[in-house]
């Protein structure tokens, strides 16, 4: 990543400057549904915020490579899941003030679970709850990651709203 200095003039006219924080990858992030309606998380340490995090999984991936192959990678990596079905779920500037770092949500369901493959930076707990467990961590604050409390949400609006395949939307509203 590298960080880019820009003078500027302010909107009342006076110089000054702006920093931009320009990370040299993408964000990407998934909920994983399984057949029986429960969200895969994942809990790490965060070091830039020195404490545990649960969150869906997520990691990061080179801009010249589709965010679908990125995110399928670290579903893999994290979980040793992978799905039969994907659908994209949206498009996030996560600190669009300070960076213009691209994040990419995906829905996924008909897992089939496999060996996880963590990299050796890693040490990721795995937990699977109901939909609506994590849900509710999203909404308590015991997850806080802008990109898994983003994809949960939406994920429950599209269901409400009958705006996802019907398989899914049973899982995820237990119906």
């Amino acid at each position: 990543m590298e960080v880019v200095e820009h003078r500027v003039l302010t909107p009342q006219g006076n110089p000054g400057i702006y920093g931009v924080v320009r990370p040299h990858c993408i964000a990407t992030g998934v909920v994983p549904i399984d057949d029986e309606g429960r969200v895969t998380l994942v809990g790490q340490f965060r070091f830039a915020l020195d404490q545990y995090s649960w969150e869906i999984p997520e990691g990061g991936g080179e801009k010249n490579v589709e965010p679908l192959v990125s995110v399928q990678r670290e579903l893999l990596e994290e979980t040793g899941q992978t799905a039969r079905h994907w659908l994209p779920l949206m498009t996030l500037h996560l600190s669009n003030s300070l960076t213009d770092e691209v994040a990419y949500g995906f829905l996924a369901w008909g897992l089939e679970q496999g060996e996880a493959q963590p990299d050796d930076t890693e040490m990721i707990e795995v937990r699977r709850v109901p939909f609506a467990e994590a849900l509710e961590m999203a909404l308590d604050g015991r997850i806080t990651d802008a990109i898994a409390v983003t994809a949960l949400l939406k994920v429950q609006v599209l269901a409400t709203a009958g705006r996802l395949p019907e398989d899914v939307t049973r899982l995820i509203l237990g119906r």
